[in-house]
């Protein structure tokens, strides 16, 4: 990292829908700049990937320059005059690491009755503390996928499903890439990663078993990838800003009350071994969004869950807020559920 980078002021990437039109933006301080001034033929915040350092010196050098106008917010990212869209829309699934905090696996072996059924709550967190120790020290991370259409922006409203109860938040720390990779050490990673960015990972908790599939167990299609159940941005922050990804302060309210507040130095695998582990078993593309696992304080252990009304308020250091209202179910069942006997539940 050059002199320069060092001294930069921060800025972000983002995707902005104004007057109609969508465009791809910087935000520095209380100020939008549409990036159609600064990079010719640029439509999408994606395109900077193929370029993406020299891309970043040039939006800096613009934003730097005395003539520079942009759009003042006086409310920040919050103004009625926009809607803030994510930041990168991914395009392939979102790579999605499960069981990444010590502390959450401990606290969801409790909340759930994890382990034996004759087990006390001390024994279950102590039995989940040697599991999650084990795994770091000689076993893999867990990964799963989710599909870009569940992916909004950060101050969308969520949408409670009209099957499956129980829904929880997750705040996480996001990983763009920004070149593919395959097969790639750890000691790489941050060579294939623009940024970082906020993602709230919704679980309807309700629909992960699968008690008429006991041999499969969990189904992380159906409780994750609801409509809006991965609010995203609001930005994306280049990597050149972020100077610690390893103690970054994520912190999440529900109307008003913190729920979760943790730093990823509590992560199991860090971001490097995350990426370097996905990228061993899938090719992953240029924009594709790796988000790291969820600290403690969900709603299973507080047993509390998102009901019609609530608003959920995240934040992770130097990456933004979000703020997304809660919906209730609409009352409709979609054709697959309501054509089944009454007797029948998922």
């Amino acid at each position: 990292m050059s002199l320069d980078e060092v001294n930069a002021v921060p800025f972000g990437i983002g995707t902005f829908e104004v007057d109609g039109a969508t465009i791809p933006a910087a935000v520095r301080g209380s100020t939008l700049f549409d990036l159609r001034d600064v990079i010719p033929g640029l439509s999408v915040t994606s395109q900077l990937f193929e370029d993406w350092d020299r891309n970043l010196d040039r939006i800096d050098d613009h934003l730097r320059a005395a003539s520079t106008q942009g759009i003042v917010l006086d409310h920040g990212l919050v103004d009625t005059r926009l809607r803030v869209l994510p930041p990168v829309q991914p395009v392939g699934p979102v790579i999605a690491a499960g069981a990444n905090y010590r502390e959450h696996i401990i606290e969801m072996s409790v909340a759930h009755r994890l382990g034996r059924d004759d087990a006390s709550d001390d024994e279950l967190r102590a039995e989940a503390a040697h599991e999650i120790d084990e795994r770091v020290r000689a076993g893999d991370p867990y990964i799963w996928t989710g599909i870009p259409s569940a992916v909004v922006g950060a101050y969308d409203d969520v949408q409670l499903p009209d099957v499956g109860e129980d829904v929880d938040w997750e705040l996480e720390l996001g990983v763009v890439l920004r070149r593919d990779a395959y097969r790639i050490a750890a000691e790489d990673a941050w060579d294939h990663i623009a940024g970082f960015t906020i993602v709230n990972d919704l679980t309807a908790r309700s629909l992960v078993p699968r008690p008429d599939m006991a041999k499969i167990g969990t189904d992380w299609f159906r409780s994750k990838n609801q409509p809006t159940f991965f609010p995203t941005g609001p930005v994306l922050m280049p990597s050149r800003f972020v100077t610690d990804p390893g103690s970054l302060r994520l912190e999440l309210r529900l109307n008003g009350d913190v729920m979760q507040d943790a730093t990823t130095g509590g992560l199991a695998f860090d971001v490097p071994s995350l990426l370097s582990y996905a990228s061993s078993v899938a090719q992953l593309r240029a924009g594709d969004l790796l988000i790291t696992g969820s600290p403690a304080g969900n709603g299973s252990h507080w047993k509390r869950f998102l009901r019609d009304g609530d608003v959920m308020e995240g934040s992770i250091t130097g990456l933004g807020f979000q703020r997304n209202a809660v919906r209730g179910p609409t009352g409709h069942l979609p054709p697959w559920q309501a054509s089944r006997p009454v007797a029948v539940s998922i």
